[in-house]
């Protein structure tokens, strides 16, 4: 790995366009970048787990981004296409040919994982003049959605197993060729909608196997609509909007849904968003990822708990036990309050929600945004392109796996009926159709240098945060692993000046990634920082790389230290120090509920070997975890993770 200093993607020239410092940028993470996974046998496979934090992920409405085959858009029922594009309930045309399209526009951007709205069947009618756009209306889990695959292609996901000849097939296999992941949407907690007294006709590849109005195997709950969302049980048991809603207790309906998803693993899917998961109980969700993971263990998955917050012990809990992470919509809020409706506290609000980080286990996996398809667009809120820069600035430097809208990067949105409709241009309105590709615009080269940076400056995607300076309207912060660092400066107001804020970064001239400006660091501070309005300060220092035959993560929660004390990882092996504490592995700090690190294993690589936590402590005697040890298996070769939780 290469060992360089910010100043060694730097040049003088400021333009917008393609630069020499862009290139020699694209050149550094091109040599870092993750090859795509190789054919793995399964008992190195339950050795690891897939890391995500390094991606940029890119969330699609796959009927809004862009119509690559015009013959599918008819789809078995003519009636609900627009081809004007003017009825928002309606189909527009976007499919799986149209993201093959534009996939060299979205690497270019800097996106390396896509999210795409759920592909399978849906029900081809409206319901309240609004078609399963959308794709949360699922008639057959095992079906392709006809719309958005060749007009003459088998929708069977079955017939086609083996063959795998689809348009999605060709997306798959374009996206590896690119180094590039497939997030797929699925939805377990329900159905579809009553549609001309149809409601929950559920098929499995062509058979009906459930329907909610002829119920005699209990596919379904049947207790109504949520009345009290305060109430855990009926948010649970009872219908969201009046969708059909599974009975998990109904071993036939997990069977399936099980099967269901592991057919679109088998054919080349890397990741999973998952719907509504609140809806359903947190030993649903345990099952279902103890039996994906069974299946594809290299799988990362991360579900939709509306509106969680780390206030809420509920969505917490869920984060840390499911088995999977969540969209961070504590963040998201935040950010939308500190730069969209410009609430007085500003900035604060969101080192609030940071400052509770050490309520996760992982608050570095969590999924930030800044919108999405079930809000208004963050430009409905305030339309100033400068201020989306700063949001996005900071969505892409903060903690956490950055996920950009569709068309974020474009300024798209549609205020559509925004001043006489109670809900605004919420859903349908944050749905429009994606108009511009311009690779030159100011915020596609800036998402564009951020995602190269997440992957190329380990701080970002690995490291903790550290507030150095705030005020409702100044916000500034590091980003640290090791010896890597990265410093962010935020203004969201007028131009101002800042007498002296820490950044830990050598001292010496360092240049801003994204306008090119010097910055002097002297005794680690930069005085008198000029800020311009609305200004994003970028300044990266990349230390040396962990290096090794096998790379293990390891990650140990729920210990408590002081300052002055240090989690080390010590063993019977020569990289833990074969038992001697004062030669154990050292861990890094990231918020009072996380140590983190890095350690490479050479000698051990592909061997047994035993472990268990310590912690050094100034002056005192170590003190080790109460337990005899944890075995593992080191892998030969790549990167594992190791999740603990301290013995005492």
């Amino acid at each position: 790995m290469v060992s360089t200093s910010s100043d060694q993607f730097s040049s003088s020239q400021s333009s917008v366009t393609s630069t020499q410092a862009e290139d020699e940028l694209n050149l550094l993470v091109d040599e870092h970048e993750h090859k795509p996974e190789q054919e793995l046998d399964l008992d190195f496979l339950f050795t690891r787990d897939i890391e995500f934090r390094q991606e940029t992920i890119y969330f699609i409405v796959v009927d809004r981004f862009h119509d690559g085959d015009p013959n599918n858009s008819e789809g078995p029922n003519p009636e609900l296409y627009d081809p004007n594009q003017e009825e928002w309930g309606k189909y527009w045309g976007g499919d799986l040919q149209g993201v093959i399209d534009k996939l060299d526009y979205l690497k270019n951007l800097g996106v390396t994982a896509i999210w795409l709205t759920p592909l399978f069947e849906q029900v081809e009618s409206l319901f309240i003049e609004s078609a399963a756009i959308h794709g949360y209306w699922t008639k057959d889990f095992k079906r392709f959605n006809p719309r958005f695959i060749g007009k003459d292609e088998n929708p069977s996901l079955n017939a086609t197993q083996e063959a795998k000849n689809t348009t999605f097939d060709r997306l798959i296999e374009e996206l590896h060729k690119r180094n590039m992941k497939l997030i797929l949407d699925i939805v377990c907690n329900h159905s579809t909608p009553d549609i001309s007294g149809n409601k929950g006709e559920l098929y499995d590849d062509g058979v009906k196997i459930a329907d909610f109005n002829d119920d005699k195997d209990f596919w379904y709950h049947h207790y109504g609509e949520v009345t009290n969302w305060e109430d855990e049980w009926q948010v649970q048991n009872c219908e969201l909007s009046g969708l059909a809603t599974f009975n998990e207790n109904n071993t036939e309906y997990r069977n399936y849904i099980k099967s269901a998803i592991k057919q679109w693993l088998d054919r080349g899917v890397d990741a999973l968003r998952v719907d509504t998961v609140k809806h359903m109980p947190i030993w649903f969700w345990q099952e279902f990822n103890a039996d994906i993971l069974n299946h594809r263990p290299d799988v990362f998955i991360f579900g939709e708990w509306i509106y969680n917050s780390p206030d809420d012990p509920q969505s917490v809990e869920f984060a840390n036990n499911s088995g999977m992470t969540i969209l961070d919509f504590g963040l998201c809020m935040a950010i939308r309050q500190a730069l969209g409706s410009w609430e007085e506290a500003g900035f604060h609000l969101v080192q609030d929600v940071l400052g509770l980080d050490y309520r996760y286990d992982c608050a570095t996996e969590l999924i930030t945004f800044i919108d999405n398809h079930d809000m208004h667009r963050f430009q409905t809120l305030n339309p100033d392109p400068e201020v989306l820069r700063l949001a996005v600035v900071l969505l892409m430097t903060t903690r956490g796996i950055p996920c950009l809208y569709y068309g974020t990067e474009q300024y798209l949105h549609n205020d559509t009926n925004g001043d006489n409709n109670p809900y605004g241009n919420n859903d349908p309105y944050n749905r429009p159709m994606m108009e511009n590709w311009d690779t030159e615009s100011e915020l596609y080269r800036d998402i564009r240098l951020l995602s190269g940076l997440r992957r190329l400056n380990p701080a970002v995607s690995l490291g903790s945060q550290w507030q150095k300076y705030i005020t409702p309207d100044v916000y500034c912060y590091i980003r640290r692993y090791r010896d890597s660092l990265v410093f962010v400066a935020l203004n969201r107001d007028e131009a101002v000046t800042v007498e002296t804020v820490a950044t830990e970064l050598p001292d010496g001239e360092h240049t801003c990634i994204l306008t090119r400006r010097k910055f002097t660091v002297e005794d680690g501070a930069i005085h008198n920082l000029e800020l311009e309005a609305h200004d994003a300060i970028v300044i990266s220092h990349v230390g040396e790389r962990v290096k090794g035959q096998t790379i293990v993560r390891v990650q140990l929660n729920a210990v408590d230290t002081q300052p002055g004390e240090t989690i080390v990882v010590t063993g019977n092996c020569p990289e833990l120090g074969n038992w001697d504490i004062g030669k154990a592995y050292p861990l890094e700090y990231i918020n009072q509920n996380t140590w983190f690190g890095e350690i490479p294993f050479e000698e051990s690589a592909g061997k047994p070997i035993v472990y268990k936590y310590a912690m050094w402590r100034e002056g005192q005697s170590p003190v080790r975890e109460n337990l005899v040890c944890r075995r593992w298996v080191v892998a030969e070769e790549g990167t594992v993770k190791w999740r603990d939780r301290w013995a005492s």
